[in-house]
């Protein structure tokens, strides 16, 4: 017997697109804002200043991206087609570099490498008095390639695991060897994916501000924070802010032509690839592997420890306020809570209500992440500021710009969990009288728990690394891991910053091995 169709409820669109506005109003503000300066939008824009930090950001934006699809592309080969030894323990460790925040490896960067740091107090028996400066573009190139390559690396090993072996095989049994097949086989069906993982690190680069500052390489980003914390024009603030939202568009309009155009796929049952042997390859390969690994998480973690362990052994103020603790927890769980009931209408019209303006109001809402932090967190000063001044610095405000920013992981997460529960069970629970309240609560939730968890901890996690947000937008004298952080490396007290990172890169560790759990499971 065939179920009868649900009619939509109009509540779930209500909310939906309650939703959906409040992520819209960051940025329709931030370009009601600026376009209030008239004809001062192409005076700022054509500044030398702004004109150099654009070149710097376009500049920074696609060396880096072609740097981790370079890196990214083999490792993800090596870890999935060859009988590399350890390869699913790999593939874990070669994540992690997303556990570290950008902000915490220029940190590392300028105590490890710029003049006057460890590197250089090591050499100095050896007779090197100086390093070359790491300040500026090959410093914030390095830092951000290092931390920034498992957004494709994951998106390639995802590809792999689903793509059907038979062209390879077909490949070879035609007399083709190992590089002619990846070439012609592999690397075509794998656009997609460094596409997806491209936009993906483009975006993160885009939005990009601990590593850059700190390594004084004035991308638009700090040059939007500078105007506005020490220049106070906050007009010229919204309309430097205009091209890094314009670059944003750019960007997801590729990642949907790309998604639309893509068609990649092999008929035949599906089974197990078959490994290839790597040979006198297999150490070269290691020696791959280790150099991203040493890079991306050894090099940020031994950094880290060794300013702690120096900082207790000196004598210094090494410690971790309770109140940086309690703090982060309380914005960051609220912020989880509140992204996962924000994502909770989405993903029901989404799933339960296809048409084209659920679809809609779905990939509005994922904008929210494609936007950088900083001009989301501007639009918000503009707006408390002009029309709410009591919520201006309130944690309210705060735990709002957090939901804008990260109601994609939320929603990503809820909707997966939505989609695995058969609506079957929704509707004989219907049948026997149940309401929708009555039949939400008592079949579909607990279904969706795991997943929706998982999603929360994602958002816990993600808040905790968030910086221009925090910065722009918390209380006076609300500090968490990020602020403290950010604050106590930049005045170069390299011992006082080493216990919250140490903290905070191992909490994030958690956060990467969820995702990647969730990954290996779809």
């Amino acid at each position: 017997m065939r179920l009868r169709a649900r009619r939509p409820h109009v509540s779930a669109f209500i909310l939906a697109g309650l939703v959906t506005a409040a992520v819209l109003m960051p940025p329709a503000y931030l370009l009601f804002r600026a376009a209030e300066g008239g004809h001062t939008i192409v005076d700022a824009l054509t500044r030398p200043s702004a004109i150099a930090a654009l070149g710097r950001t376009v500049l920074l934006t696609t060396t880096v991206t072609a740097t981790c699809v370079a890196v990214a592309v083999p490792l993800a080969w090596i870890t999935m087609r060859t009988n590399l030894p350890f390869a699913r323990v790999w593939i874990a460790l070669l994540t992690l570099p997303l556990a570290v925040p950008s902000f915490v490896g220029g940190f590392v960067m300028v105590s490890a490498l710029a003049p006057g740091g460890l590197v250089q107090d090591f050499l100095e028996p050896l007779g090197v008095q100086r390093l070359p400066s790491i300040y500026g573009f090959w410093g914030a190139w390095l830092v951000l390639s290092a931390l920034s390559y498992p957004y494709v690396f994951l998106q390639c090993v995802a590809a792999l695991r689903r793509e059907n072996p038979v062209l390879e095989e077909a490949a070879r049994g035609l007399g083709k060897g190992a590089w002619t097949t990846f070439f012609r086989v592999n690397l075509p069906q794998l656009r997609p994916a460094i596409s997806a993982g491209g936009i993906l690190v483009a975006l993160y680069v885009l939005s990009e501000f601990g590593a850059v500052s700190m390594l004084r390489y004035d991308t638009l980003t700090p040059l939007v924070y500078i105007q506005y914390t020490t220049q106070f024009d906050r007009t010229g603030a919204a309309v430097i802010g205009l091209p890094l939202i314009l670059m944003a568009v750019v960007l997801l309009a590729l990642d949907g032509l790309t998604r639309n155009r893509s068609r990649y796929h092999a008929q035949g049952q599906r089974r197990t690839p078959k490994q290839l042997r790597l040979g006198g390859w297999r150490w070269p390969a290691i020696a791959a592997c280790l150099v991203a690994l040493v890079l991306g998480v050894v090099v940020p973690t031994g950094v880290i420890v060794y300013w702690l362990v120096t900082g207790l052994r000196e004598g210094a103020r090494v410690s971790l306020p309770m109140s940086v603790v309690v703090n982060t927890a309380q914005v960051a769980g609220a912020a989880a809570v509140v992204s996962v009931l924000a994502s909770m209408p989405l993903a029901w019209v989404s799933v339960r209500h296809r048409g084209w303006l659920s679809t809609l109001m779905e990939r509005v809402s994922y904008s929210g992440q494609a936007l950088p932090a900083i001009t989301i967190a501007l639009a918000l000063v503009f707006f408390a500021t002009r029309f709410a001044a009591p919520l201006y610095q309130t944690l309210g405000l705060l735990v709002f710009a957090y939901t804008v920013r990260f109601l994609p992981e939320a929603l990503g997460a809820t909707r997966t969990a939505l989609l695995q529960v058969n609506p079957n069970g929704e509707e004989a629970a219907r049948s026997l009288g149940a309401g929708t309240v009555k039949t939400l609560v008592r079949v579909t939730a607990p279904q969706m728990l795991p997943g929706v968890s998982a999603g929360a901890l994602l958002v816990f996690l993600t808040v905790m690394k968030e910086l221009p947000i925090t910065l722009l937008l918390s209380p006076t004298g609300y500090d968490t891991f990020a602020t403290m952080i950010w604050a106590t490396a930049s005045e170069a007290f390299f011992a006082r910053a080493a216990l919250p990172s140490l903290v905070l890169l191992l909490l994030s560790g958690i956060a990467v091995l969820v995702m990647l759990r969730r990954e290996e499971s779809a």
